[in-house]
């Protein structure tokens, strides 16, 4: 049986995930305290121990990354809740961690679970926590490190070495600076809502592409561009005017 904390401002959200995980999760997983601050929960954790932390993104006095913050090397997972889809959204993503939009889903929550249980026994939240306050911290950079999920686990990549990624049905070739090429079992959309910040653009219903690697575009019904590289990529005819104002908005 895993120990969870809540941690958030609003009671009701605090009442209200305690029953959830009570009703649909109380076989896996146990709710042994709550709190309604960044101390309180600090405290929490220090006397408690938990496995996982239920943590808020935004509360009074500080965020749920300031909690983060104030732990070197922390013992637990985190599984993060917001009502808000924002820019916190996407470092979380980036960091390879579990985040739920309120109200909360019951299915998104067991698959949470599922995920926070798998990180605990594979002991690797340390460099995810690491990545999360890199990219908080320096947003838009694009040496931040964007998660790719293998056999094993995840493989990081800095945003600057994609050079453009490619659909393949439910999975997604990325395309590295190194000649490397790396196969995932997620859409392209997935990637383009996390790149989109970092001067990517969905130039075909099947590429997304790194605008530091374009070379050149080419005129022609929606036209191509070529990449560094000297990869020949089509641009659709109905993504081309908007790329085309993309493309001059340096």
């Amino acid at each position: 049986m895993y120990k969870a904390i809540i941690v958030d401002d609003e009671n009701r959200s605090v009442e209200t995930l305690s029953s959830i995980i009570y009703l649909f999760c109380s076989s896996e997983i146990e709710v042994i305290g709550t709190a309604n601050s960044i101390q309180e929960a600090y405290q929490l954790i220090q006397e408690k121990s938990p496995d996982i932390v239920f943590l808020d993104v935004e509360m009074p006095h500080g965020s749920g990354f300031d909690l983060l913050e104030k732990f070197t090397n922390p013992k637990f997972e985190v599984i993060f809740t917001t009502g808000f889809d924002h820019y916190a959204v996407t470092a979380i993503k980036f960091s390879a961690l579990d985040y739920l939009l309120k109200p909360i889903n019951i299915e998104e929550l067991k698959q949470a679970i599922a995920k926070a249980k798998d990180r605990i026994e594979k002991k690797n939240n340390q460099q995810n926590f690491d990545h999360l306050i890199q990219n908080l911290r320096n947003p838009r950079d694009k040496t931040n490190k964007i998660p790719l999920p293998i056999l094993n686990g995840f493989q990081f990549v800095p945003v600057n070495n994609i050079i453009y990624c490619e659909a393949d049905e439910d999975y997604t070739h990325i395309y590295l600076n190194d000649n490397q090429k790396i196969t995932v079992s997620k859409s392209i959309k997935d990637f383009e809502d996390l790149l989109a910040s970092y001067d990517f653009f969905r130039i075909h219903h099947s590429f997304l592409v790194n605008r530091d690697y374009i070379k050149r575009y080419t005129k022609g019904e929606g036209g191509t561009i070529t990449t560094e590289q000297g990869t020949e990529l089509p641009v659709s005819r109905r993504r081309k005017s908007e790329f085309l104002e993309w493309l001059s908005n340096i």
